[in-house]
């Protein structure tokens, strides 16, 4: 059995930013207890905040969060500014073999980028490729990103291979699970059977839109849930979603 969650993390802001919630998060996280953790809006760093917040940690969120927890992890920064920087991670409790960031920004105003890891899973006999990819929230530039995400899988994952691709997919009318299916042989966690849609994860509060994902092959789903409401609302704009999966 492996566990996975995914979560759009506001970089450690609750909802509006009024507050800094990332010590909260952190504990969250650690409720879900996932072996691997797909991590959207990411603060990798960030110069002013730590003397305009006095509970600011001293280290990048990444690892931070993954503190005692998850042993290895990566990060693909996806957006820079002056004072600092933000993108996607990926927290594991098993080695991290290889990773690549890439850069799929489709307009120079919207930076996106998808990490890809390749993790050595005990009982697996080759690496599981995970993804944490955040996308646009223009309809063009998502067809262009999804396009990118399935021509770096065709090119770098065998065939076959088990791949998890997870994150903020801003995806609302769902297209991306059409070709992801066709080309990638690729199941989301939520939906059912084919044609059926995905679980609703924003806002946090009360979800009304199909907005984050775990994409699946290789193995087959034996539980899963979406945590909204409650004290996860005051976490983040997006509810967190988690799958315990079983390898085909």
């Amino acid at each position: 059995m492996l566990t996975l969650a995914t979560w759009n993390i506001h970089k450690g802001f609750s909802q509006f930013n009024r507050r800094v919630v990332v010590h909260e998060l952190r504990e969250r996280l650690r409720l879900l207890n996932a072996d691997i953790v797909f991590l959207q809006e990411v603060q990798g760093q960030h110069l002013k905040h730590p003397h305009r917040h006095r509970n600011w940690p001293d280290a990048p969120q990444h690892h931070f969060l993954a503190e005692e927890t998850w042993p290895h992890h990566a990060y693909g920064q996806n957006v820079a500014y002056a004072h600092g920087h933000h993108g996607n991670a990926i927290l594991s409790r098993f080695p991290i073999v290889q990773q690549h960031n890439q850069d799929i920004t489709h307009f120079r105003f919207d930076h996106r980028g998808l990490l890809h890891c390749t993790i050595a899973v005990p009982h697996m006999p080759t690496p599981v490729h995970c993804v944490s990819v955040h996308l646009s929230l223009f309809g063009g530039s998502r067809k262009y990103q999804i396009a990118a995400l399935v021509e770096r899988i065709e090119a770098e994952v065998p065939a076959g291979a088990a791949l998890v691709i997870a994150g903020d997919f801003n995806d609302w009318r769902n297209q991306a699970d059409l070709l992801l299916a066709q080309r990638l042989d690729l199941r989301e966690a939520f939906a059912d059977a084919p044609g059926t849609r995905p679980a609703r994860s924003f806002p946090a509060r009360l979800p009304m839109f199909r907005l984050d994902r775990i994409y699946l092959r290789g193995f087959t789903v034996t539980e899963r849930s979406v945590h909204h409401g409650g004290p996860w609302a005051g976490i983040s704009d997006h509810a967190a979603l988690s799958a315990q999966v079983r390898a085909i």
